[in-house]
C-alpha cells in the first residue's frame, strides 16, 4: 500500500509539472531542456533535449566562479584582495552592481555579486583581472570547461550577455555544477546565502529556491532573450544530492515552480525505490540470501525501473540508467573486486583507462564496448572490461577501456565525443 501510494504521488508531480510549463506559453517549448542528475550516484533522472545547444545566460558566471575559486586556490588572488574596475567593466548593461571605472572591490565581494545580485560589471571586472582581456578570459574559460568534461560549451565573455557563439546544453551545465561542489566544496556555501549588503544597498538571490525548499543550497539563474529563463539547481537529502538543471523558462515564476516539480519527483522517486527494497526484503520467506536478491529485483523490475520515461508521462519513475558516468563529476563510489584475470588492467602499457557508460548488466557494458571500438584507433590497442560496482546497494557496470596512456586516452574520448558518445578519461585509481 506504501509504495502504491508513492506511485500515485509521483504520477501527479510529474503531470502538475507537465501541466504547469505546458500552460504559460508553448512558444518556449523550441528554448525548452531539462536535465536532472543525481550526483551522489551518477543516476540519471530525467533528461528532456539535455543535449541540445542553449544559450547559458548569466549561468555562465558559473563558469566565471570556478575560474576564480581555482584562482584564489592557486594563491593567485586572496579574498580580501582589491579587484579594479575598467570603464570596460563599469560600462557594463544590467544586471549590474552600479561600480564605476576606478573603483575596487574585493574578491569576496565579487564572488557574493555574481552569485546574488548576478552582477555583469563585475564578471568583466574578473575576468579582466584573471585573464588580462575579457576576451581572453572567455578562452581560458571555454579551455577550462573542455578539461571539466563541457564539451559542447563555447564562453565568449564572462558574464552571460548575449552573443550568439556562446552555447551551452543542459547536461554540460549540470556538469559544471557538479565540478564547482566537488572541486570547491570550501566556497560552496556562498551560493546558498539569500542576500549580501554592498555600499549601505541589501540584494536579495534571484534564486527563489534557496532558503524556500528544502534541501536547496545553489546554484544559479540566467535570463536573455534569446534564452528565456534558465535555472541550476543543487538540493541534498539524506544521502542524495540532486542536481536539476531547466533551461527557456517562459518565466523566472514558470521556471522555478517546474525546477522545484523536478528536484520533489527525483527525491520521491528515490524514496520509493528504496520503501520498494524494504518492502521486497521484509516480505520475502526466509530463503538463502542469493534467491532473497532475486525476489528483490523482481519487485524493484514490477514497478518498470528500466523502461524509458519522461517526467510528464504516465510512468511513475524515470530509468535506471547511468548516462552522466563519470565518478569525477559525479562521486566516487567503491569499486568491487570481483573481476576477472582477463578483464583486470594491465600495468605493461599504460595506467590510465576511458569509460563509456555504466549499465545495469555485464553484457549491456561488454555491448556498448563492442560498438564504439570502432569509432576509435587508439582503442585497438586498449583491453575493454566491464567492471561491476556497487552504488547505494545496486550493482552496476562501468564500460571501460583500459590500458592506455594518458594521452591515448583523452585521444580516444576526443574521437568519441566527435561522434556523440559519452566518454570521460579516467587517471589511475580511480
Amino acid at each position: 500500500m506504501l509504495g502504491f501510494t508513492r506511485l500515485v504521488l509521483t504520477i501527479c508531480l510529474a503531470l502538475a509539472s507537465a501541466t504547469l510549463w505546458s500552460a504559460p506559453s508553448r512558444a518556449d517549448t523550441s528554448r525548452y531542456a531539462a536535465f536532472v542528475v543525481d550526483q551522489s550516484t551518477g543516476v540519471v533522472m530525467h533528461s528532456r533535449r539535455s543535449e541540445a545547444e542553449r544559450y547559458p545566460a548569466s549561468l555562465t558566471k558559473m563558469m566565471t566562479l570556478y575560474m576564480l575559486f581555482e584562482a584564489i586556490e592557486r594563491g593567485e588572488i586572496g579574498l580580501q584582495d582589491q579587484i579594479r574596475v575598467s570603464e570596460n567593466a563599469a560600462n557594463a548593461v544590467p544586471s549590474r552592481l552600479g561600480l564605476e571605472s576606478g573603483d575596487t572591490i574585493t574578491a569576496e565581494t565579487a564572488i557574493r555579486a555574481l552569485i546574488i545580485k548576478s552582477a555583469n560589471d563585475v564578471a568583466v571586472a574578473v575576468g579582466e583581472r584573471l585573464g588580462g582581456g575579457e576576451s581572453r578570459f572567455a578562452t581560458l574559460m571555454t579551455e577550462r570547461a573542455g578539461e571539466l568534461g563541457l564539451t559542447q560549451t563555447v564562453f565568449r565573455n564572462a558574464s552571460g550577455l548575449p552573443d550568439r557563439r556562446q552555447t551551452t546544453t543542459a547536461r554540460d551545465m549540470a556538469r559544471l555544477a557538479i565540478a564547482l561542489q566537488r572541486d570547491y566544496p570550501q566556497y560552496f556555501h556562498y551560493f546558498n546565502e539569500e542576500s549580501f549588503t554592498y555600499n549601505g544597498r541589501t540584494y536579495r538571490n534571484h534564486n527563489s529556491l534557496v532558503g524556500r525548499v528544502e534541501g536547496v543550497d545553489g546554484l544559479k539563474t540566467g535570463y536573455i532573450r534569446a534564452s528565456g529563463f534558465n535555472v541550476v539547481v543543487s538540493a541534498e537529502r539524506g544521502d542524495h544530492r540532486i542536481v536539476a538543471v531547466v533551461m527557456g523558462g517562459p518565466s523566472a515564476a514558470a521556471r522555478d515552480a517546474h525546477a522545484e516539480e523536478l528536484l520533489e519527483a527525483a527525491f520521491d522517486t528515490l524514496e520509493q525505490r528504496e520503501d520498494t527494497r524494504l518492502f521486497a526484503a521484509l516480505a520475502s520467506p526466509r530463503v538463502s540470501p542469493m534467491r532473497q536478491q532475486e525476489l528483490i529485483a523482481m519487485d524493484v523490475a514490477a514497478l518498470h525501473l528500466a523502461e524509458p520515461t519522461e517526467m510528464g508521462s504516465s510512468q511513475p519513475a524515470p530509468p535506471v540508467r547511468i548516462v552522466l558516468a563519470d565518478e569525477d563529476e559525479m562521486g566516487q563510489p567503491r569499486i568491487s573486486d570481483t573481476a576477472s584475470p582477463a578483464e583486470r588492467p594491465s600495468l605493461l602499457r599504460g595506467a590510465w583507462s576511458v569509460q563509456v557508460g555504466a549499465y545495469n548488466s555485464a553484457d549491456q557494458a561488454r555491448d556498448q564496448l563492442d560498438r564504439v571500438t570502432a569509432y576509435s584507433l587508439t582503442l585497438n590497442e586498449a583491453q575493454p572490461a566491464a567492471r561491476s560496482v556497487d552504488i547505494n546497494g545496486s550493482r552496476l557496470w562501468r564500460a571501460r577501456f583500459e590500458s592506455l596512456t594518458e594521452d591515448e586516452a583523452r585521444q580516444a574520448c576526443e574521437d568519441l565525443s566527435a561522434r556523440r558518445e559519452a566518454c570521460f578519461a579516467v587517471a589511475p585509481g580511480r
